[in-house]
């Protein structure tokens, strides 16, 4: 009987707590491995992750976790949006690197204006990378040499409905390097500067250091969390800039990890956790704060402890015993599960059980629906098409999975997901054709591409490419390596994902709802791979 009024009494509380409108903190670390944090890595990982593991070990750790695509714009446009990122149409007004501007439409309805009409406050700290629309002297799209740093941002938090935000607009290693606080410029941007791994130079503020970035944008995380308080719900979007290049551990971290530079930098993105944690707790806000750390896809094949960005150098880290990618397959812009299964850890006091595992299929484009459940606001027809919420597994770890089917993509094709089901288009590891950066994701374009054609005997058509042996078919649950292609053995499975596929191309949207219209046409088959046999009978063959 006590034990029965005890259950009763916790069930009580809990219901309690989740009729409140939570806190909500978000942290996405950018291009962090499921492998690098330990609670996942296990014996195969060698950097100490103390913060991300007690997060865990408080809370719910996601085990199925994915992001639509293993690269970090279409990445961060789909959670931030609840919309695939290949329904929206081109850049406009942009340039290079981080003077990308913004794909139409993708402020239309945000994370942001969803807990702004929930009644939340909203901050934006970190990696933006989203697009912005920057004043130039010449009136001509913005590019490294006409912005005109004494005005302020046309075009980026402010329209994705974020009351506060300082920023950095694209990645570390992409010019301007310079933070803008509330779209304002900070600092006298005249210098030029450039980083390790690319060392790309370009437009930076005077005081800029890569290495005190992370730091900068804890500090302004704690500055933002100071100013709330128990009586306003808030929401605050922590984007970091790590273990993405350039690997940049600030100076207290230098030297951290056995397992060299690159431990060092993940060991200073595990302590974002800490310090979200004390802010919280000093204000008190910790009990009724559902904070949710992930990464924006898988680590770099270029990354490691050489600074230079260097052509599959990850391996080196495997090499001594450590594996970015967990026990997965490929890295950041493959279609492998190396390259989308995420680290992705819930923690709720009183709500979410602690010490949990949740198996089921979740997508970090699920986010907006989840937040609307939590917040009871109800979506338009028109908003979050391809977001599922999650919520019920925030309290029912092992309740019925509410998402069945995923659709996915790699730099260059299409990846889609139903049950243990996984259908990758194209016979490589989906990274752009011919690029070095995507080396360490085997088979290389140039491989896998040669052997489908020799295999096929002819030219293929579109139809012919939607099939075997242009295809891969995984069973995820009896091969999460994805080492064994069935494609051979259940092309009844390969029409049937495709189909799904098609179905959802052609609705605009992937849950129930009236009938969308995506931005621009989308074509399953990517228009490169019409091109490959003519380009390759150009190219030498690799000697043996």
């Amino acid at each position: 009987m006590k034990s029965f009024l005890f259950l009763l009494a916790t069930s009580l509380l809990g219901s309690l707590s989740a009729t409140e409108n939570p806190n909500i903190v978000f942290i996405l670390a950018d291009d962090l491995g499921i492998g690098d944090v330990n609670c996942y890595g296990g014996d195969r990982c060698l950097i100490d992750t103390p913060n991300i593991d007690a997060l865990a070990a408080s809370g719910l750790r996601f085990t199925d976790a994915h992001v639509n695509a293993s690269i970090c714009g279409p990445t961060r446009r789909a959670l931030m949006t609840g919309r695939y990122n290949w329904r929206f149409g081109r850049y406009v007004k942009g340039g290079p690197w981080g003077f990308v501007g913004p794909r139409p439409n993708t402020e239309n309805f945000t994370l942001g204006k969803l807990l702004k009409r929930a009644g939340y406050h909203t901050g934006y700290v970190g990696k933006w990378h989203l697009g912005t629309i920057m004043t130039t002297t010449d009136g001509k799209n913005q590019g490294p040499e006409n912005v005109d740093y004494s005005q302020p941002l046309l075009y980026g938090p402010k329209q994705f409905g974020f009351d506060e935000s300082f920023i950095l607009p694209g990645s570390l290693d992409m010019y301007p390097y310079a933070y803008a606080r509330n779209h304002v410029w900070q600092g006298e941007v005249t210098a030029q500067k450039g980083w390790s791994a690319f060392n790309r130079v370009g437009p930076a503020a005077e005081d800029f250091e890569d290495h005190e970035v992370l730091e900068t944008f804890y500090r302004e995380a704690e500055s933002y969390l100071d100013q709330r308080s128990a009586n306003d719900p808030f929401f605050l979007f922590l984007s970091l800039t790590a273990p993405h290049t350039p690997t940049s551990p600030g100076e207290k971290w230098q030297g951290k990890s056995e397992l060299g530079v690159y431990g060092d930098f993940v060991m200073e993105v595990d302590h974002a956790v800490e310090r979200v944690m004390n802010a919280l707790k000093a204000k008190g806000l910790d009990e009724n704060t559902l904070i949710l750390f992930a990464s924006d896809h898988g680590p770099a094949p270029y990354s490691g402890n050489t600074l230079k960005a260097t052509p599959g150098q990850i391996q080196r880290l495997e090499e001594v015993g450590h594996y970015p990618s967990g026990p997965y397959r490929g890295y950041k812009f493959s279609f492998y599960e190396g390259g989308l299964r995420v680290p992705f850890i819930a923690h709720w006091p009183g709500v979410i059980p602690k010490g949990t595992t949740c198996d089921s299929l979740v997508g970090l484009c699920d986010l907006m629906a989840t937040f609307a459940d939590l917040t009871d606001q109800e979506l338009g027809g028109n908003e979050a098409p391809d977001s599922i919420s999650f919520a019920p597994l925030l309290r029912d770890p092992n309740g019925k999975a509410t998402r069945t089917n995923l659709v996915m993509e790699s730099t260059m094709h299409f990846a889609i997901r139903e049950g243990d089901w996984k259908l990758c288009l194209s016979p490589a590891s989906g990274i752009t054709a011919l690029s070095e950066n995507g080396v360490g994701n085997d088979p290389l374009p140039e491989e896998a591409w040669r052997k489908a054609l020799k295999r096929f005997g002819g030219k293929p058509t579109d139809a012919d490419l939607l099939q075997t042996p242009f295809v891969q078919l995984y069973n995820l649950a009896s091969d999460p390596g994805e080492t064994n292609d069935l494609a051979d053995a259940h092309p009844d499975r390969v029409v049937q994902l495709v189909a799904l596929l098609q179905e959802q191309v052609k609705n605009g949207r992937s849950t129930p709802g009236p009938k969308l219209e995506n931005d621009k046409q989308v074509l399953i088959v990517n228009p490169n791979d019409r091109r490959l046999p003519a380009i390759l009978k150009e190219l030498p063959r690799e000697p043996k």
